[in-house]
């Protein structure tokens, strides 16, 4: 079998999506209401794909591990959602959005599914605002742009700081409507623990209730995970506590493949560590590099206030060493060379681990109101929680752990390698290549839930309407609810002495210290090696209290936990296959003179999609070669 047929059609870049439209199978009204789908998950992607499946006509089951939809991840997002609307008359075009995308990602994602991504953009904000979320207005009533890393026109609509809230609310009142209609039903408190696969094709899940720790069967004809990310296996990230890759874990067991782990991206703009007691860090948005400028004092060890820095005394290292970009190059670039002027000893605050990002400039020119008017939230966030006010003094930021490129992999339908399963938004590894360009991230997820996800099942489901309801008496239902309660009990027989969240801790550590900004073969083998010691321990000296019939979070996070362990060797196996430096995956080994990344197109011009075998067996790697018809490839420079 040829696990990785992509499916891309043929024919011109630009009309290879409307064709496929075109050609692809439909289901009538009427057998849509035969036809079951499961989403997990209620961010961006999830939320506007069951709207919309639902609003299609299908029976869908909507599944959160969240009190209410509205609690998804997607409402952190802050700076933006990027269309090629070109408002600004400066330049933009689908093609260039497309173009950028690929060149942010270093050449290491597919053409068809970026350029479907940026075609799609513009009717997402469109959706956007005719469900009443308030984007930012010019004086004379037209919705305002502004400009993110990575490119030189203004493409990025936002809502303040709190664009993905804003957009959440959105498809969540679109999904509120489907929920009163009836098409969608609702399943808040849920944990996804497997995939149930009948002769081959994902029929439906195993899921926990949370409040009353039943475990519950659910079937349907289609499986759609918008479960987000990984980043949490760094323990200290931007993302939501909760946030979890276990959906997607569970997934590439049942035969899922889990393409380019290693690709995670460290995004620049943080609010550095200030105690060894924080579970999570706080992103501060990128959209602030449009006006903020980021330096370090010229001199190492300097521990002056930085008002009391002079002018002439200040390294702005980034407008210094890319000029045509400056103060917005890619996240990636910005994130090393932070860490390059820390390493050196140039770092400011406490630690050493932070550089400054000064509104000083901005406020001069344009004066606080306006600044106010376009961060205005973030900088009270930033007060809130540093305890310094950025109008008066510089913010102080350090790189951290952020977005998954890689995730499970899709073809140009997002189906997963098993059929009937499919994976959208973050869960899904499509569109940003070893990168992503900021507020790319809400245009894909809403994206493949308005816009691509309710065409592409279609033609799916087309060639099920003559299968009956999923019954969950199933053998396979019998045996997987086997399976998860026999893991539950694994786990809470283990009585030793430490909690799921110490695991996880250390974990994130070796995660940071051996594959998080830069990796080399060494410390990629050594990380290994600690991993496994680390799980032996986990599997030897958990401690979960309360039982498994009520509500226990120590068992959510253990199970999450034990998931992780298999992740992070996959990441380390994947970052130690790919012997090159593309993107966020920086190899030591594989950089210029001037310490950039230094890609190998002759031998990584692939996607490398991991295939699960068993726990003692060590991955099957699988290769998608990536074409290049469209675009030239070659070095990417910000200078």
């Amino acid at each position: 079998m040829n696990k990785l047929n992509s499916k891309i059609p043929d024919g011109p870049l630009a009309e290879k999506w409307s064709k496929h439209k075109a050609s692809i199978k439909l289901v009538n009204p009427a057998n849509k209401k035969r036809l079951e789908i499961i989403v997990v998950g209620t961010g961006l992607a999830g939320a506007s794909a069951a709207a919309s499946l639902g609003e299609l006509g299908y029976n869908v089951k909507v599944f959160c591990y969240q009190d209410t939809p509205r609690r998804a991840h997607s409402v952190a997002a802050q700076g933006g959602i990027n269309a090629a609307k070109n408002y600004k008359n400066d330049g933009d075009s689908v093609y260039r959005l497309f173009y950028d995308m690929i060149k942010g990602g270093d050449y290491r994602a597919r053409e068809a599914n970026v350029y479907r991504a940026a075609e799609v953009s513009n009717n997402i904000i469109d959706q956007y605002t005719a469900q009443g979320v308030p984007f930012a207005r010019e004086y004379g009533g037209l919705l305002d742009n502004r400009s993110f890393g990575g490119v030189q026109v203004s493409r990025t609509f936002y809502a303040k700081g709190q664009t993905g809230q804003q957009c959440l609310l959105g498809s969540y009142s679109a999904l509120s409507r489907q929920i009163n209609k009836g098409t969608c039903t609702m399943y808040s408190r849920r944990d996804l623990l497997d995939i149930v696969v009948v002769d081959g094709k994902a029929r439906g899940i195993i899921a926990r209730n949370l409040i009353t720790g039943e475990i519950e069967r659910h079937g349907a004809h289609a499986v759609v995970l918008a479960t987000g990310g990984y980043g949490t296996i760094y323990y200290m990230s931007t993302l939501a506590v909760n946030s979890n890759a276990s959906a997607a874990w569970k997934a590439h067991k049942k035969g899922a493949l889990f393409a380019n782990p290693s690709f995670i991206q460290i995004h620049p703009t943080c609010i550095p560590v200030l105690n060894d007691y924080q579970s999570k860090l706080t992103l501060m948005s990128e959209s602030l590099r449009n006006d903020g400028r980021i330096w370090v004092p010229k001199e190492k060890g300097d521990k002056r206030l930085p008002n009391d820095i002079p002018e002439e005394e200040r390294d702005y290292y980034l407008e210094r060493r890319y000029p045509a970009f400056g103060n917005l190059v890619p996240r990636d670039v910005a994130s090393r060379a932070a860490k390059e002027r820390c390493d050196a000893g140039y770092g400011v605050g406490d630690t050493g681990l932070s550089v400054y990002l000064d509104f000083k400039d901005a406020i001069k020119k344009q004066g606080k109101e306006a600044i106010e008017a376009k961060y205005g939230n973030l900088f009270e966030m930033y007060e809130k929680i540093a305890g310094t006010n950025p109008y008066e003094r510089p913010m102080r930021i350090y790189p951290a752990g952020h977005y998954t490129m890689g995730g499970l992999w899709v073809d140009y339908n997002l189906m997963t390698t098993v059929p009937g399963l499919y994976a959208i938004g973050e869960a899904n590894f499509s569109d940003h290549g070893a990168n992503r360009l900021g507020a790319s991230s809400l245009m894909q997820t809403a994206g493949d839930g308005y816009f691509v996800i309710p065409y592409t099942i279609g033609d799916y489901l087309a060639d099920e309407i003559r299968t009956p309801k999923i019954s969950t008496d199933l053998p396979e239902f019998e045996a997987s609810e086997k399976e998860v309660l026999s893991q539950i009990d694994k786990l809470m027989a283990i009585n030793g002495t430490q909690p799921a969240k110490s695991f996880h801790k250390r974990l994130g550590k070796i995660m940071w210290d051996h594959a998080g900004m830069a990796r080399n073969e060494e410390g990629l083998k050594e990380g290994i090696k600690l991993i496994n010691e680390l799980e032996k321990e986990f599997w030897t000296d958990l401690k979960i209290t309360g039982t498994k019939d009520e509500l226990n979070q120590e068992i959510e996070k253990a199970g999450r936990v034990a998931d992780f362990f298999g992740i992070a060797k996959l990441i380390c196996q994947d970052a130690l296959n790919r012997k090159e430096s593309c993107g966020a995956h920086f190899r030591e080994e594989s950089q210029t003179e001037g310490g950039e990344a230094k890609r190998d197109d002759e031998n990584y011009s692939y996607v490398a999609a991991w295939e699960y075998i068993d726990e003692n067996t060590a991955q099957k790697l699988h290769k998608e070669e990536l074409t290049f018809d469209f675009v030239e490839v070659k070095v990417r420079s910000y200078k």
